[in-house]
């Protein structure tokens, strides 16, 4: 995946999540047109959701002029760009499905099938808050933790497509068990799961302490990291201590990363930075003074800008690039 030009035609973005579909159509400069979102019947199995993303996709195309070329497909869970297949999705249920295959024959488009978190890498790189800069990690901090890597202007996809699964480099060696079957990943620290776990846990061991949060949540065990973060607000000390806490080991992750790839930008987006965007100067400050002094150097952590719509967007310069290299192929083959 190298860098899109500023022209070519439209493409169908497609973000499938456990619950719902969002399509649009997105042009070469990542403007989206057409947009619509609709919820997803992922408990009655594949079929009913691939009639799900044709519904939406028909919004798409009954509301916008252009005329899609191909269509990216940005899941969350494990792929195979390659073939198209979903390796284990596991808030849809799936296991070794051949959606780029299934997709196509309803669509009528070539499909391309792309990690979600890697889709959002993508698009803040090319029209985001990475635009400009050829060395961009995306991190993505919401129930779990991903990201994904550019470097010299190429999404690293790693010897099987696997790359990218920053959330489970170990942080904490021993340390708390995560969703995968290891333990000290950075997401079992600053997932939301695991922040809420923490909190939960430090409720448990010092209930006056707790009081707030067991307050705002109802009773302990529907402590969140929505409720630490409003008991944070609230500036109740032991969600701030638990916020600090967090803030620090993410920014102690992103150290590490600064070291490994030597980013130009770290871009930081998800459901809790948005409610949390001071875990952003944390990490700008960490970086810069305990990586590496020639990464430190360059480096600088920034918001995401795109949103929602990163992964709409990502997943179309997936597409974008396949079809390109599919017809650049075909056209070469065609003069032999």
């Amino acid at each position: 995946m190298t860098r899109p030009s500023a022209g070519g035609p439209p493409i169908l973005g497609i973000d499938l999540g456990g619950t719902k579909v969002a399509t649009a159509i997105v042009d070469a400069r990542g403007r989206l047109s057409g947009a619509a979102r609709r919820l997803v019947r992922a408990r009655l199995g594949p079929d009913a959701v691939l009639e799900d993303i044709e519904a939406c996709t028909g919004t798409t195309l009954s509301t916008s002029n252009a005329t899609p070329v191909a269509a990216g497909i940005g899941v969350a869970g494990q792929v195979d760009a390659r073939t198209g297949r979903v390796h284990y999705a596991p808030n849809l249920r799936w296991k070794e499905f051949p959606l780029g295959e299934r997709l196509s024959r309803r669509l009528s488009l070539e499909v391309s099938v792309v990690n979600d978190v890697r889709a959002a890498t993508l698009a803040e790189w090319a029209h985001g808050a990475g635009r400009g800069w050829s060395n961009v990690v995306g991190i993505f901090v919401g129930t779990g933790v991903g990201g994904g890597v550019v470097s010299g202007d190429r999404l690293l996809e790693g010897a099987s497509n696997a790359a990218g699964e920053l959330g489970h480099t170990m942080l904490v060696a021993g340390g708390r068990k995560c969703h995968c079957p290891n333990r000290g990943c950075l997401e079992a620290y600053v997932g939301g799961w695991a922040v809420a776990r923490r909190a939960q846990e430090a409720v448990a061991a010092d209930p006056l302490a707790g009081r707030t949060l067991v307050r705002l949540a109802g009773k302990a065990a529907r402590i969140s990291a929505a409720t630490v973060d409003e008991a944070r607000r609230k500036k109740d000390p032991l969600a701030s201590e638990i916020d600090r806490s967090s803030a620090r080991f993410l920014a102690d992750g992103l150290v590490g990363f600064t070291n490994a790839f030597n980013p130009q930008r770290i871009v930081l987006g998800g459901g809790l930075i948005d409610h949390a965007p001071h875990w952003v100067g944390v990490s700008d400050r960490a970086v810069r003074r305990w990586a590496q002094p020639p990464a430190a150097k360059v480096v600088r952590v920034v918001p995401a800008r795109l949103g929602n719509e990163s992964v709409v967007v990502g997943a179309s310069l997936s597409a974008r690039h396949r079809h390109g290299a599919a017809g650049a192929q075909h056209r070469v083959r065609g003069r032999a």
